[in-house]
């Protein structure tokens, strides 16, 4: 294992007090609690938005605080979600009186966890919370780490999205049915060339041999829909968007498109990846309305991508083109 550490178990505060000596002008990290809020939070009368989950994943969650997206993020261990005691902190930090939207990626823990904060800030002095589950990934029903579809990539666009909105001044319910139609108009399917190292563990999660690639894998390593022998790009785009277009009618409607990299495939590949998709999303009558590619979910240091689709509306693309200055993603600033 060759990472750039001190000591592995040292690992999350390492780096938040890197992050917090780099993006020190915009954001607040508390070392104790683990989470990193907006500079000028809390800001009365705006709903908050806070998220969180196992470290290993940046620029998510913690790069996406700032105007226009997060009001915080909770950073747990690597792959590991972040405890109540976290989330019940950085839910304080930022609450400013108009309640506050947990978005939440569909894995046990961290549901489980975020549920047991919003009822210990309810029951400390009666904040208001709502929150929405992000469940789009079409590899698997189930898998080691969840009960039903793993949240991926559609994260990041609920996080845009909403944020604008709240930025706005739209209310918790509004707040809440919009994140709602995201999550219900995305959806991802993801591949892994190599495996990941987690720090304290010190050796690959996945075996995975030289030839071969996972199709269907999750961000935290887990087992995808198949293993089979490495393919060209063309091919690859192919396994990626016709699980995605048959899970949910995309034809017709303006999508917004995430070519994402795990972490280890550089841009000149997922640039590659990005015109072979494209390419088949228009011969599918898919209209590519707005796209990202780069690395915005990742898995540590593995190989590999991922495409998210999200069937938009005008109302969503007005808000992904609201302005937005965080550390992982500006524009319109």
């Amino acid at each position: 294992m060759k990472k750039l550490l001190n000591d592995p178990t040292d690992v999350v505060r390492d780096s938040l007090r890197g992050f917090a000596a780099a993006h020190g002008d915009r954001v607040r990290v508390d070392l104790d609690q683990r989470f990193v809020c907006r500079g000028d939070s809390p800001r009365p009368g705006k709903v908050a938005l806070v998220s969180g989950g196992g470290s290993g994943h940046e620029p998510l969650h913690a790069g996406f605080v700032g105007r226009g997206m997060l009001d915080a993020a909770c950073c747990g261990e690597v792959f590991t979600s972040p405890v109540p005691d976290q989330i019940l902190a950085a839910t304080s930090a930022v609450d400013g009186g108009a309640g506050v939207l947990h978005i939440v990626k569909n894995y046990t823990g961290d549901v489980m966890n975020f549920e047991m904060a919003a009822e210990l800030a309810a029951d400390a002095d009666g904040t208001e919370i709502a929150a929405v589950i992000v469940d789009d990934d079409v590899a698997v029903q189930d898998s080691l780490y969840t009960a039903g579809r793993r949240g991926v990539g559609t994260t990041v666009m609920v996080e845009k999205i909403v944020g604008a909105a709240a930025e706005e001044g739209r209310d918790l319910p509004a707040c809440r049915a919009l994140a709602e139609r995201v999550v219900a108009g995305g959806r991802s399917m993801g591949v892994a060339l190599t495996s990941c190292t987690v720090p304290a563990a010190g050796k690959p999660t996945v075996d995975l041999g030289e030839d071969e690639m996972e199709v269907g894998i999750g961000i935290h390593g887990e087992p995808g829909r198949t293993r089979m022998p490495l393919a060209p790009a063309r091919e690859i785009a192919r396994l990626l968007v016709e699980p995605v277009l048959a899970d949910l009618d995309f034809t017709g409607a303006p999508v917004i498109a995430l070519v994402n990299g795990m972490g280890g495939t550089p841009l000149l590949e997922l640039y590659v990846l990005y015109a072979e998709v494209a390419a088949l999303l228009d011969a599918a009558g898919v209209p590519l309305a707005r796209n990202l590619v780069g690395n915005y979910v990742t898995s540590l240091e593995m190989a590999g991508c991922s495409l998210t689709l999200v069937r938009a509306d005008d109302e969503m693309l007005r808000l992904w083109d609201a302005p937005v200055d965080t550390p992982g993603l500006r524009w319109g600033c």
